[in-house]
């Protein structure tokens, strides 16, 4: 389950992490070096944030609907489309469970560390499948499976502490996909409240309709 306080009270210093951006920045070139997407393609990101990946994506595709359920979030994407005259990335505050972008159709979809927030896999994994195009992708970024510290200072964290590749790729069989890209990509180290550091490894995953 996405949790809007948390992030609201975060949009507005989101990107003062370089962690933050290095990660997007690198998720983005995955993307672009399996898919090579054309300007004639179309995007949906699902848990955009303040746009980073969208960001660093907009020059690949046609257009890219941008959507989180944080309110200060888009306001900070919005912010970025206006100062940088941003014409192909389209804003969207809505939560996919409860609602539905209607009859329109993605070429790809993609998500950085937004599906482990998401209780009720088997919801949004459907809505991704019938939102897709025939042959269309899905690109999923986030947490390799951990030991629940990930998220130690969000006391109401109630989503899952990352995925094992195994369990991920039942779940999407049963929608309708295949995988046929999986990586261990990127690493995050954070000081932990014991004062050690740790690793979190995150995962890159592509899979077709």
């Amino acid at each position: 389950m996405i949790i809007p306080k948390y992030f609201n009270d975060r949009a507005n210093g989101w990107e003062n992490d370089p962690m933050e951006v290095e990660r997007a920045f690198v998720s983005a070139n995955e993307i672009k070096d399996f898919l090579k997407p054309d300007r004639s393609m179309t995007a949906f990101e699902l848990g955009c944030g303040t746009g980073l990946l969208g960001y660093f994506l907009k020059d690949s595709f046609l257009s890219i609907t941008l959507a989180d359920s944080s309110e200060r979030m888009i306001e900070a994407l919005k912010d970025r489309i206006r100062n940088n005259h941003i014409t192909n990335l389209h804003p969207l505050v809505m939560d996919l469970l409860t609602q539905d972008t209607g009859l329109k159709k993605y070429d790809v979809i993609f998500t950085l560390m937004t599906l482990h927030h998401i209780t009720d896999l088997d919801t949004i994994l459907f809505k991704f499948g019938n939102m897709l195009r025939k042959n269309g992708y899905l690109c999923i970024a986030d947490l390799e499976k951990e030991d629940g510290t990930y998220h130690e200072n969000m006391s109401d964290f109630q989503g899952h502490h990352g995925f094992k590749k195994e369990n991920l790729e039942k779940l999407l069989v049963r929608y309708g996909f295949r995988i046929c890209f999986y990586k261990t990509f990127f690493i995050i180290e954070k000081t932990m409240n014991n004062g050690r550091k740790k690793e979190f490894p995150l995962f890159m995953l592509m899979a077709q309709k």
